[in-house]
């Protein structure tokens, strides 16, 4: 519950500064190498979802993500990329991507490390290799070095040890309030998208009563889709509040800009 309610704190905060903010007084990049890619070689073709995987070596005087990142002619490509732990200190990491598409190519991976953030997240090393699909792909066979293993091990154990930590980690009275304060919010907010045209079914007359009609019917629809699926199965609708709050607040918009029609054209009731 603690992670979940940190997880949804960090997205309003990021919602709130409008993305990744400025960092100021950066901290010293951290130190990235590679040391070792499996398949090995300089012009690679991958089967399918085959993955291609680099052993790391970093230096950190501060905890960093390390992610990579593949190109092509310098553009990003279609490429699915690994996640990254924190790593501090320094140690071996490790690195993977797989191509999304037949015919993605890749002549550059870059590696990245820092906060994640736009401008805390450098570029701290390269690597030139040419992966691309073909008859004769590599894959991740039999012959992969043991190095590969260990280090998803090493990356699934710390994962699963970060998730714990973060749950079983007291909140502050300021991350309670503020959580509790958004859910309220949302509420309310899904209580108004029913509210707001229902009252306005209610004053208006003719034409107007009918327009305020359609948000009342999709926010019962939704409200009753919600209602006969969690009773078919408890777990289909996890999140049901952001269910409402999408269907409450263009509801709520809709009555507005039908309010402001009515009074540019003098309509009293």
């Amino acid at each position: 519950m603690n992670g979940m309610i940190r997880h949804a704190l960090l997205l309003l905060g990021l919602l709130l500064a409008g993305g990744p903010g400025r960092v100021d007084a950066m901290p010293a990049p951290a130190q990235v190498r590679v040391v070792d890619t499996w398949p090995r070689g300089d012009d690679i073709a991958l089967g399918g979802r085959a993955h291609f995987y680099l052993r790391l070596v970093y230096r950190t005087d501060h905890p960093v993500g390390i992610w990579v990142q593949g190109y092509f002619h310098g553009r990003p490509a279609p490429v699915g990329t690994s996640p990254s732990i924190r790593y501090d200190g320094k140690g071996d990491a490790l690195g993977w991507l797989f191509l999304l598409k037949p015919d993605a190519q890749v002549d550059e991976i870059r590696i990245i490390a820092g906060d994640g953030s736009r401008d805390g997240t450098p570029v701290v090393a390269t690597l030139p290799v040419h992966l691309s699909a073909g008859a004769d792909a590599a894959d991740d066979g039999a012959d992969k070095p043991a190095w590969v293993d260990d280090l998803l091990a090493k990356q699934r154990d710390a994962g699963q040890a970060a998730v714990a930590r973060d749950a079983a980690a007291p909140l502050s009275v300021g991350q309670t309030v503020l959580f509790y304060g958004l859910l309220l919010l949302m509420f309310a907010l899904a209580l108004g998208g029913l509210a707001v045209p229902a009252w306005a079914c209610w004053r208006w007359r003719g034409g107007w009563r009918l327009a305020a009609a359609v948000p009342v019917v999709l926010m019962l629809g939704v409200i009753g889709q919600i209602v006969t699926g969690v009773a078919a199965d408890p777990t289909s609708h996890n999140l049901w509040p952001f269910e409402l709050l999408q269907a409450g607040v263009p509801s709520m918009l809709a009555i507005g800009v039908m309010a402001l029609l009515r009074r540019s054209r003098g309509t009293r009731r």
